[in-house]
Order: C-alpha cells, then sequence, then structure tokens
C-alpha cells in the first residue's frame, strides 16, 4: 500500500498540478481568455451556460464537503495527506465554476439566488446521499461515492463539455482541461485504495452497492433533465451558427440531437461504473431507466 500511495503525495501533486498543468494559467485558462461574444449577447444561450455551470458548481461544491469530510475518517495518514490534496482541488474547481458564473454575467450579490434558482433538484439529492455517508465517517462508502461514482460521473461530464466547447469556447475548454486531470487522479486513488479495504471487510459490500444504484438514479435524472431542457443546440441553429463537430466516444457532437447526447453520456458514465467497481470487487446495480 505504502508504494501505491507514494504516487499521491502532495510532493508528486505539487509537480504535476499548481507547476505543471495549472501554471501560468488564472482561473484554469491563459490569461486574457474570455467567453464569446456570441455567447454572452444571446439570452438563450448565455441562460444556457448559466444553468449548467450551477450544476458544476453544485457537484463541485458536494466533492469539496466530501472530501475534507472524509480526511480525518481515513484510516491512515498517507490517505489524510492525499484527501487534503484533493480537497484543494476540488475548492480550485468551485472557484473557477464560480468565476465562469461572474464571467457569464451574474453579480456576486445574486451568486446563491442564482445557484438555489438553476440546482438540479436531483443532484441535490445525489449529494445527500454521499454526504450521509461521509457524516457518518464511513470512509470505505464515502471513498466509493466520491471518487469512484461522483468523481466517475464528473470525469465523463467534463470530458464531454470539454469536446463541445474546444472550437466554440477555447476558455471553457482549457478550465475543463485541467479538472479532467484532476479528476483522473481522483479516480485512480479511490480504485487502488479501497480494493484492498474492501477485502477486510466484506460486509460492507451489499450496503456500498445499494448506495451506488441510488446515486446512479439520481445522476440519470439530472442528466434527462440537463438535456431534454437544453435550448443550445436549437437556438444555435436558430440563428444559423454551425454547431463544433467534435468528437466524444467515436461520436459527431455537431450532428447528434440532445436526446442522443443524453443517452451516450448515460451510456459512457455507466460502462465505466462497472469497471471500476469491477476493479475493487463490487458489482454493479443497474439504476431504472428515468
Amino acid at each position: 500500500m505504502s508504494d501505491f500511495l507514494s504516487g499521491y503525495s502532495i510532493q508528486r501533486w505539487l509537480e504535476s498540478c499548481p507547476q505543471g498543468y495549472l501554471e501560468d494559467t488564472v482561473f484554469g485558462h491563459p490569461d486574457g481568455e474570455t467567453e464569446p461574444e456570441f455567447l454572452l449577447e444571446n439570452d438563450v444561450l448565455r441562460e444556457d451556460a448559466i444553468r449548467s455551470t450551477v450544476q458544476l458548481v453544485v457537484g463541485e461544491r458536494c466533492a469539496l464537503a466530501a472530501s475534507s469530510g472524509l480526511i480525518n475518517a481515513a484510516p491512515d495518514e498517507a490517505s489524510k495527506r492525499f484527501l487534503a490534496t484533493q480537497t484543494l482541488d476540488e475548492a480550485r474547481h468551485v472557484e473557477v465554476f464560480t468565476q465562469r458564473l461572474y464571467d457569464l454575467g451574474v453579480k456576486r450579490a445574486d451568486l446563491e439566488s442564482t445557484i438555489l434558482h438553476f440546482a438540479n433538484p436531483n443532484l441535490i439529492k445525489f449529494a445527500e446521499v454521499l454526504l450521509d455517508k461521509v457524516h457518518r465517517r464511513d470512509f470505505i462508502a464515502g471513498v466509493v461515492g466520491q471518487n469512484i461514482v461522483l468523481e466517475g460521473m464528473a470525469f465523463s461530464v467534463f470530458e464531454m463539455m470539454q469536446a463541445m466547447n474546444k472550437e466554440m469556447n477555447p476558455k471553457f475548454a482549457h478550465v475543463l482541461t485541467g479538472t479532467i486531470a484532476d479528476e483522473r487522479r481522483h479516480v485512480g486513488f479511490g480504485e487502488n485504495r479501497i480494493g484492498s479495504l474492501l477485502k477486510q471487510h466484506p460486509e460492507k459490500k451489499r450496503e456500498i452497492e445499494n448506495m451506488q444504484r441510488d446515486m446512479s438514479w439520481y445522476m440519470l435524472a439530472t442528466f434527462a433533465d440537463a438535456f431534454r431542457g437544453n435550448r443550445t443546440a436549437e437556438e444555435l441553429d436558430r440563428i444559423g451558427r454551425e454547431r463544433s463537430h467534435s468528437s466524444y466516444q467515436g461520436a459527431d457532437l455537431g450532428v447528434m440531437s440532445p436526446e442522443q447526447m443524453e443517452g451516450l453520456l448515460a451510456d459512457t458514465v455507466l460502462g465505466e461504473f462497472k469497471t471500476r467497481l469491477a476493479r475493487i470487487g463490487l458489482d454493479y446495480q443497474s439504476p431504472p431507466r428515468p
């Protein structure tokens, strides 16, 4: 275990993150980059961007509360130190996505009311399932919920959003690139650390598998609300602006309907859950489709 955890030290984090892919960035993107004018000047596109960014802030606030709450529940010092770096990563994610809300025109005095207005109720339920485990100081369930389920979802969502924005909105795509690098490291810790603990506590498996099923349902319901209510593709067509023909999971996002993108993202995330849970000795539980 000690050799594996040495790859998640604070020194390694300093070298790869603040001194690595985040060097010379401002709120996660190169200095001088801004949101595109066509987005800021269109009420429909700007509101959809605010709504989707609010979900990122809600998810990252949950991740911040979970990773910081798990530090004192960790069974060893090396895991505590990794979770300290993850706590700072999650705080940075909250900050950069909050800054994007300001860049989209949300006034600082209106931040909390904007989040309250646009936050998806199913995403809030998703967070509550995880944070209940954290508040009970259940380290194994908390890390599976945080570093496998939540981070696994975030990893795939960010990858799809990064593909969709790399041509139309390089500033936002660059912010997502840094968060994807962080999520990859967090998921790796969850897979490597929990497998050995589950072998010591096999009685925890069923409870954790049920948690994964419940969180997955709330995730799918959030996806359904987000894609089925999104007007961006229709508005881009209306104003005659071609969508980016970016590839995600081998599909051309520029020709897909929102419903098709929802199905692609859901299948990708659930497939990743199944693979990652199998690696740590858990049986994936298929949730009903909303």
